[in-house]
Formats: structure tokens, sequence, C-alpha cells
């Protein structure tokens, strides 16, 4: 058994994707393969579905997942605490963070970060789905910093008293759709969502569930305008939704940071022109303020000071 088997078998569960899972790992498709293979002899399952593009887990993958989770972090958790705080020590910043952040808005954070506060290593905690999970990343301790979406739809169950925050900027969430379902042999309408609302067609639906931050926010969308629609996939993670979408399994909502290219280059499309289907979130970074000296990050209120100021060397976000 290797670390880095449970490392990439939990982004393969994010991404719903070989190429796209191997491309992070920063590994060939072919050796991650192998390694998701030796990983799955050393148990005695299999995890991954491979009939299924994307790529989706056995029952047995979906139970070994957050077990792998809890052993990553164990592991690096217990490699934290072993090593001797020298002076010699570069300072770190534990930061979880979505996934969609990660790969979108995540860099650009880093590059400012370490622009102004050269020295600090920055170690990333993997997304974990589910809201309550993410969060607790923050809550132990585990987590210096979250990076993370807000909504007035979504409580945060972080009590204001212990808890600062920041808002970085604002992201809209997007319905969208492929040009051509697998389903189907005419293209796909630009106001096929309009026409589900109306009861005239049954959308095929990737759902987020209710545990994760976009699938609670959707749910008063959805009550104040219902549309006919079937379940097809179930992930919290909008990676692996993306990677359904793209393949033409059904609609759903994503990033529009995340699918502008998508969008540009005709891979999807808006699956209304409306505005009353469009979401708009905030861009959040959470951080511990209480009165325990040994939870918050002594770089806090810098990083603050920082993140406040425009950024003078990065284009405007949109």
């Amino acid at each position: 058994m290797e670390l880095k088997w449970l490392e990439d078998f939990v982004m393969l569960a994010s991404t719903a994707s070989f190429s796209r899972a191997a491309e992070a790992r920063h590994i060939t498709q072919s050796a991650f393969s192998r390694r998701i293979k030796q990983l799955e002899t050393w148990l005695g399952a299999a995890l991954i579905n491979r009939a299924s593009i994307p790529a989706d887990l056995t029952p047995e993958g979906k139970a070994f997942l957050p077990v792998a989770q809890d052993a990553i972090r164990t592991f690096y958790a217990t490699r934290d605490s072993l090593r001797p705080m020298g002076s010699g020590r570069h300072p770190t910043l534990n930061l979880a963070a979505l996934l969609s952040l990660t790969v979108t808005l995540l860099p650009q954070l880093l590059e400012r970060l370490e622009r102004a506060l050269p020295g600090v290593t920055a170690k990333v905690i993997p997304d974990r789905g589910g809201i309550e999970a993410n969060i607790d990343a923050l809550v132990s301790g585990e987590a210096d910093v979250f990076l993370t979406y807000a909504h007035p739809n979504v409580p945060m169950l972080l009590d204001p008293e212990q808890f600062d925050w920041i808002t970085l900027g604002t992201e809209t969430i997007l319905p969208v759709i492929a040009p051509r379902l697998r389903d189907r042999t005419a293209a796909v309408t630009p106001g096929i969502l309009d026409e589900a609302a109306q009861g005239h067609c049954e959308i095929p639906y990737l759902d987020y569930g209710r545990a994760s931050f976009f699938g609670t926010t959707l749910q008063r969308l959805m009550t104040q305008y219902p549309f006919r629609r079937r379940i097809i996939f179930e992930n919290s993670i909008s990676f692996g939704l993306r990677e359904f979408a793209l393949q033409g399994w059904g609609l759903c909502w994503l990033p529009e940071s995340l699918v502008r290219g998508d969008l540009d280059a005709g891979r999807l499309m808006l699956a209304s022109p409306l505005a009353q289907w469009r979401l708009s979130v905030e861009i959040r970074l959470y951080a511990y303020r209480g009165e325990d000296p040994g939870r918050g990050h002594p770089l806090w209120e810098r990083i603050l000071e920082t993140l406040a100021t425009p950024d003078a060397a990065a284009p405007a976000r949109a």
C-alpha cells in the first residue's frame, strides 16, 4: 500500500475522469491507471466501474472513499505533528478548498499571497464533498483557512464570534447542457429548460445531492421554479458533473469560470437564456479568529490586508 495510491483514488472520485485525474496528479494516464489497479489488487476489490463513461465508483469504491480520505488526513496530520519546529522551518498555510475553486481561483490566490508573504508554504486539503465535511476541516483545526462559496440559502454553521471571513468576489452558476444528448438524435433547443418548466418535456438531470453546497442552494431555486426532470447521476463535486454533461448525459448547474471555455467552444450551451435560472454566489475565505491562541494562523491579519487590496498584477475578474 502506498499513500499516493489513496491520493490517486480520491482525485479520481472527485473528477470522474482518468485523464483529468492523471493530469491533476502530474503523471501519465497509463501510469495513473496502473496505480489505481495496484490499489484494487491490494484491497482485493474493484473500486471503479470501467464500463461507465465518465468513471463511476462501484459500491465497494463508494464505501472505501471516506476511509481513503481519513487515511490521507491522518498520515499528513501525523507527519506535521512529528516535524521539529526549528527556526529554519517556513510557516505553513493549510488551506481547505472546494475542488472547483481549487482549479479556477486558487492558483491566482496563492500567487498573490506568495508575492505578499514570501516563504509561506501552502498545503491544500482536498474537497470532501459535503458542506459539513468541508467545514469540519476548519472547525477541527486541520485547515487554517477555508476557500468556499457562500449563498443565503446555505447556512455556513460557523460561529461568527469564532470565525472571520473576507469576500474575494462573486461567481455565477449557470444551467448548462451539451448541444446533443446521448439518448436523442435531435439537437437540444436553446430553451429546453423553459420547455421542461412548462411541462412540454422531461430533462435528464445531473444532481449534486442534498449534502453539497450547490445541492442545497439549488433546492430553493427548484422549489420556486419547478421543471420536469429525471435524475441520471449524482455527484457532489462540480468536476464530476461537468464530465457527464460534456458526454451528453444531461443538464446541470456549473460555475461559469469552470465552463466558460466549454461554452465558448460549443461543447456546452446554456439551457435557458432567462436570468431566473442563474445563481450568484460569493467566494469567501474563512479563518479561525477565536480566543484559543493555538488555533489562529499568525499571518491571518496580513492575509486579510493583502486580499483586501486590489491586485494590480492580475487581470480583473468578471
